[in-house]
């Protein structure tokens, strides 16, 4: 499943996407992310993994490191017009 977070803020409009089915929680998101928006989800997925959730959006400057760095390629930073 992914989820989409849409991000209103004066640093921009955007969405940030997780794929759920993707992620195994690895937590690379969570530390390398300057602002911090994200954490762990607090429920099991089916495969047994605390994934990747969008905490702080608000907060979320649209360098993507988080879609950079991720190994399972689940997290996508789209900028809205």
């Amino acid at each position: 499943m992914i989820k989409n977070y849409r991000v209103n803020s004066g640093k921009g409009k955007r969405t940030i996407s997780i794929d759920e089915t993707l992620c195994k929680g690895c937590g690379i998101c969570v530390w390398v992310c300057p602002k911090k928006v994200f954490t762990f989800s607090n429920n099991l997925t089916s495969q047994g993994f605390y994934v990747a959730k969008v905490l702080n959006k608000r907060e979320c400057l649209g360098c993507r490191l988080c879609e950079i760095q991720c190994p399972d390629f689940c997290i996508n930073v789209s900028e809205l017009s």
